[in-house]
């Protein structure tokens, strides 16, 4: 029971905290940008705790697997001053791609150091992270040709075994790292519904030098995510049948 509880608040730590700094990359960004948040929230589902700030409501929802920061005039247009739609391009990009650049740029940092600390080597260090990013560009290069399929992906329930079955703190921040630099590199993928997709959209509306209509700006999203949910289905799917 014991190394149930603790197993469990590993996997909560570890994926909250990695989903508190996107969303608080986002967040903080779009403050910066003048941008005005609605709310900033970790978790999805039913609210846990939630607190109404000058602008924003922060609130811990229970299912602690993913998170979002809704800006006004971010789905629908909205006139109102700070709206997300009312910003320039490069602002909303910026604010688009925040929360997986914090991710990534966290991850190798941690890497970094704890290559470092097992080798006092700075050379060495920088060696393996570099080595790091090139296998991780090679995975998204290989995904893409059909060199990798969807069968050999890994989802929630995969990372979770992975993390419960860490042994020791430096296994534990190696996780924390590639499982940082992995969640923003998926993120920036060009996929519809992910922040890279969004970006897609924000560089096509530059190139019209008009939004799309709101509606297919909605449609497209809503596949996307359509897309991921089923994809995400599978590969939990897939996850549970390699447990048993």
């Amino acid at each position: 029971m014991l190394s149930f509880i603790i197993s469990t608040l590993k996997i909560i730590f570890l994926l909250g905290f990695l989903i508190f700094i996107h969303e608080g990359g986002h967040f903080l960004v779009a403050k910066l940008c003048k941008v005005k948040v609605n709310q900033f929230a970790i978790g999805f589902g039913p609210e846990l705790i939630s607190k109404q700030g000058k602008e924003t409501k922060y609130v811990l929802r229970l299912i602690p697997l993913g998170g979002f920061v809704s800006m006004e005039g971010e789905i629908e247009s909205s006139e109102e001053r700070g709206a997300f739609n009312k910003a320039s391009i490069p602002k909303r990009i910026a604010i688009v791609a925040a929360g997986a650049l914090v991710n990534i740029i966290f991850g190798i940092l941690i890497y970094f150091g704890l290559i470092l600390f097992l080798s006092g080597s700075f050379i060495a260090a920088a060696k393996e992270t570099l080595n790091l990013g090139s296998a991780l560009l090679e995975s998204i290069k290989m995904l893409f040709t059909g060199k990798v399929g969807v069968n050999d992906l890994t989802g929630p329930v995969g990372i979770s075994g992975l993390i419960s079955g860490s042994r020791g703190i430096l296994q534990y921040l190696n996780l924390l790292a590639m499982i940082s630099v992995s969640l923003g590199v998926t993120n920036l993928l060009p996929i519809p519904a992910l922040d890279g997709g969004k970006i897609v959209l924000l560089i096509v509306e530059a190139i019209r030098r008009k939004p799309l209509k709101e509606d297919t700006e909605i449609a497209i999203q809503l596949l996307g995510f359509t897309l991921l949910i089923a994809l995400s289905i599978f590969v939990t799917y897939n996850d549970i049948v390699r447990l048993i």
